[in-house]
């Protein structure tokens, strides 16, 4: 198994479990949020998702978006139901692995991605790491908000 395979398997697990968080939120409270200033559940679920294109954009310029995209398909597209968003993302899901799955060892340790304008430059292996960390900590949240809402939490670590 090659670096690039590794990376992808994490970012697959970590989806895989994102997706039984995601669909163990009754539909009812997907609108819930711990307080107004925070995302309800249907947000942060919509901004998983939506980062995850913005963070591939990033990666094809090896930088900082410098402006929006000229078209966001998040923008077009309502958030309805968590099976029709896993509808809706799919595609764009599958073209960042297949992207992510085209780099080699060297291109990893090699590639910067320049992010100075929010303080940092990191290697493209280290920037693939804290892509998918993102996700996992919106995770994490989701099941924090479950917990306040006081509704049954699905195991993650199986």
């Amino acid at each position: 198994m090659t670096e690039t395979d590794l990376i992808i398997l994490n970012f697959e697990e970590i989806r895989r479990r994102s997706i039984i968080v995601w669909k163990s939120i009754p539909e009812e409270k997907l609108n819930w949020r711990p307080d107004h200033e925070a995302l309800s559940c249907a947000e942060m679920i919509r901004h998983v998702a939506e980062a995850e294109l913005l963070y591939h954009q990033i990666l094809v310029n090896r930088g900082s978006l410098t402006s929006a995209p000229e078209t966001n398909p998040f923008d077009e597209k309502e958030f309805t139901t968590v099976e029709n968003e896993l509808k809706f993302i799919q595609p764009f899901r599958d073209h960042f692995l297949s992207y992510v799955g085209a780099f080699n060892k060297d291109d990893l340790e090699n590639i910067n991605i320049d992010r100075s304008d929010v303080g940092y430059i990191r290697t493209l292996g280290d920037m693939l790491l804290r892509i998918a960390y993102h996700e996992s900590v919106h995770t994490g949240q989701l099941l924090g908000y479950m917990r306040t809402m006081g509704i049954a939490r699905p195991k993650v670590w199986d």
